[in-house]
């Protein structure tokens, strides 16, 4: 057939698969008519747009009839093959976005669009593309215009590489007023304790320390959020003395950017408050962190053993606000601190579907507004 192909259709020449395909197509069944009487400006369109590697359609008629390269194919996707069917009804579900532009062609007027985006179902379900192209009219010998020449490259990887750099972009500005915001109300709150400047600078830098590992594992993580596992672990492997006395159980769960701040941090402070005063700072003392999704639930449980006899503390300082506040805050949630003698017991209970609930986006700062 090959070879058949070249004596009788010599414009066929170098057309590849679609310039085969072209040959053995039914074309007296379509407003075309049979390939031997196409007239010359349709022979010398097709051969021309078959020779070019640039995707190329050529839609002939009123009914925008389809011939198309090979170049043209990963275009259509599934739809591929419809030569001879009319450009409108192959791409039907985008044909009120495509219509008043072939119009235009139609008339005699070439349109130029960058990045376009049409809903098609070429993948076989509805989906979203984008295309850079040219609908160019073409003329014959008479200057009447008698079809339309469909240049076209996809752009959608392109559109969406350039959608995703700019919610990194807005990301990282989110996430530097976030820091500043962060820092700004700790320093304030830890100096409104009046402890020795000493002291105060030594509780700013381990705070300080503890915002940068929860920024560090979230931008491990994906810049907007992180398993619960390797939160808990960053924020507690500070005060592990190599003596195993705290201990993390708990499935893998992601947790959302602004729960992964709030919970470093609260760690922090919880551990810090143990080693002052509770488990941790007793030799034989040991914590349990543990976490578990039952049905619809998610709990956290922060269990204290072993340590000096619990007292609720007189004051609430920055450490507490970030317990009480900011942490259930963050994981819309309820908090519970039970101050028995045997040890702390801090429980955080929420639907199991606020854990990646938080909007990237939706407030400027990490911290809510605290008691004072």
């Amino acid at each position: 057939m090959p070879g058949q192909a070249r004596l009788d259709y010599p414009f066929l020449r170098g057309g590849g698969a679609m310039g085969r395909a072209i040959t053995a197509h039914d074309w007296a069944s379509t407003p075309l008519g049979a390939i031997s009487g196409w007239p010359s400006v349709l022979k010398i369109s097709a051969g021309t747009m078959l020779q070019s590697a640039f995707p190329k359609c050529l839609c002939w008629g009123d009914d925008l009839t389809m011939i198309y390269n090979d170049a043209f194919v990963p275009i259509l996707g599934r739809k591929h093959p419809c030569l001879g069917i009319p450009f409108l009804e192959v791409w039907k579900e985008a044909a009120d976005s495509l219509a008043p532009i072939t119009a235009r062609a139609l008339a005699g007027e070439a349109t130029f669009i960058e990045d376009f985006e049409i809903h098609t179902t070429r993948s076989g379900t509805m989906e979203s593309a984008y295309f850079t192209f040219c609908y160019s009219p073409v003329r014959d010998e008479t200057g009447l215009v008698r079809g339309m020449l469909d240049t076209v490259m996809e752009t959608t990887a392109k559109v969406k590489a350039n959608s995703l750099a700019q919610l990194r972009n807005r990301e990282l500005v989110h996430r530097s007023r976030n820091a500043y915001a962060l820092v700004s109300a700790l320093v304030n709150l830890t100096f409104r304790s009046g402890r020795p400047s000493e002291e105060i600078k030594s509780e700013i830098h381990k705070r300080i320390a503890a915002l940068v590992r929860a920024q560090d594992l979230l931008m491990e993580a994906g810049a907007t959020r992180g398993l619960l596992r390797l939160v808990a672990e960053r924020a507690l492997e500070p005060f592990e003395d190599g003596g195993a006395r705290i201990t993390i159980t708990g499935p893998d769960i992601a947790i959302g950017r602004e729960q992964v701040t709030a919970l470093s941090l609260a760690l922090h402070e919880l551990a810090t408050n143990s080693i002052k005063y509770g488990a941790l700072g007793s030799l034989t003392g040991q914590v349990t962190l543990g976490w578990q999704v039952t049905g619809t639930r998610f709990r956290m449980d922060w269990t204290e053993r072993g340590g000096p006899p619990v007292q609720i503390p007189a004051t609430q300082g920055f450490g507490s606000r970030i317990i009480r506040y900011t942490l259930p805050e963050a994981f819309g949630g309820a908090l519970s601190l039970d101050y028995a003698p045997e040890g702390l017991h801090l429980s955080l209970s929420t639907a199991a579907d606020r854990l990646l609930a938080d909007d990237p986006f939706a407030a400027d700062a990490v911290l809510p507004e605290l008691p004072r």
